[in-house]
């Protein structure tokens, strides 16, 4: 009887491999801070600014996988947290992401771990399945943001489904199409 499982790989786990203790926590660390620096990147766009983070959680979660994806947010969010100026803006501390925003930002580390679970998969090798894996995990983010933001708001969801939801999708489709295009594009390279 067979009980050999698939190896899980990513394109940076095979890029890089080996990866023991010390690249993994690179990685991580790594990614978290490319998070904090999208976090800056900020379009005014009514109560929720549109911002980069969306695109470093999705491709953290492809580029290093469930596990590590998911850690990556979660410093993200503890670094921002503790007094970081990491938060859209250079804004930090629990408040701040207790705020009407918090809900996009909790579901970072899931976002992550969701994509990142079907890049494990072969998901992040064409196009098509690389940005229907993000869309997953961006629609948990949206999904999370939008209940936060009506709850925190003391409004209807229907109410906040344009601020909350609906202005972002033509920017999410533009960051998926962008990292979806790359991650086959690094597999073809590593192939070589």
């Amino acid at each position: 009887m067979n009980t050999s499982f698939a190896k899980s790989e990513t394109l940076l786990g095979v890029a890089l491999a080996p990866l023991d203790l010390v690249r993994q926590v690179g990685l991580v660390i790594g990614f978290s801070l490319l998070t904090a620096l999208s976090a800056q990147i900020v379009i005014p766009l009514g109560p929720i600014p549109i911002t980069g983070q969306t695109f470093a959680v999705l491709l953290a979660g492809a580029l290093l996988g469930s596990r590590l994806g998911a850690l990556a947010m979660i410093a993200y969010l503890i670094e921002g947290a503790s007094g970081l100026p990491f938060f859209r803006g250079g804004h930090f501390g629990l408040l701040y992401l207790m705020g009407p925003t918090g809900g996009y930002l909790i579901a970072f580390p899931a976002a992550a771990y969701i994509t990142g679970a079907f890049a494990e998969h072969g998901w992040d090798r064409r196009f098509f399945t690389a940005a229907a894996a993000m869309a997953i995990g961006s629609a948990v983010i949206m999904l999370s943001g939008w209940a936060w933001f009506s709850i925190v708001m003391h409004t209807s969801p229907l109410v906040t489904l344009f601020d909350s939801v609906i202005k972002f999708i033509p920017g999410d489709i533009i960051k998926i199409s962008l990292a979806a295009a790359v991650l086959p594009s690094g597999w073809k390279l590593l192939r070589k």
